[in-house]
């Protein structure tokens, strides 16, 4: 049972939220199994080819494997009434439907209609830079990043960061302490801060740090489709 109240608090305070356990240690290793599955995936990054760091990860295609498909449209009529509230609060126009199917039609509708849920796959000197995963005009401001492997056991090394950039201030870096079935609920892009002037924007970044050893699976579920 996810407690969405501490969840809401967290996501308020630090722009994310640790959920333990969301996954079982056979759903983890069952949805990594899945990385060589070519046909169940729309495409492949090669990370330093791009300059995004080194690894690879890959975009599932519709249909999504079930288990990730209930998460998305589970999760997402939780977090919708946190992603307009924050919205509100910034002085952003747009809302978000109740349900995520009304929200992906609105993406498709704007040709938006390549799916975004991933895996990715590290190796030992392997790293994700800092980023955010926009990816077109119509961008739900919250995902989710699950971790599939167990640190110590599958990998060392491989810390899940964030960093939080605040106006003529000085980045805040955050490490996520995630196990095995964890599950981050972050920020893809911005979040509402109370100043003393008012409400103000920080931009947030998320990456993963370099693996020492062995070999790490991450699943994210992005509840918003690509261009």
């Amino acid at each position: 049972m996810i407690d969405w109240d501490r969840v809401v608090l967290d996501l308020d305070a630090e722009g994310s939220a640790l959920i333990e356990g969301l996954l079982s240690r056979d759903e983890c290793e069952a949805l990594a199994a899945l990385y060589p599955l070519d046909p169940l995936f729309r495409s492949r990054v090669l990370m330093e080819r791009h300059g995004f760091g080194r690894g690879e990860y890959k975009y599932f295609d519709y249909p999504l494997p079930e288990r990730l498909a209930r998460l998305r449209e589970a999760m997402y009529p939780e977090l919708a009434p946190i992603a307009n509230r924050w919205n509100q609060a910034m002085g952003i126009e747009v809302r978000y439907p109740p349900e995520h199917a009304e929200f992906i039609a609105r993406c498709h509708a704007a040709g938006q209609t390549r799916p975004t849920p991933l895996l990715l796959q590290y190796g030992e000197g392997d790293y994700n830079c800092l980023h955010q995963d926009l990816y077109g005009e119509h961008v739900f401001p919250l995902q989710l990043v699950i971790l599939l492997s167990e640190p110590g056991r599958d990998f060392t090394g491989g810390e899940f960061v964030m960093t939080e950039q605040r106006p003529r201030m000085q980045s805040r870096p955050m490490v996520l302490p995630l196990r095995q079935g964890d599950a981050a609920v972050i920020a893809v892009h911005h979040r509402p801060v109370q100043g003393t002037r008012g409400v103000y924007r920080v931009n947030l970044r998320h990456g993963v740090s370099r693996v020492r050893s062995g070999h790490r699976h991450t699943a994210g579920i992005i509840f918003h489709d690509a261009a």
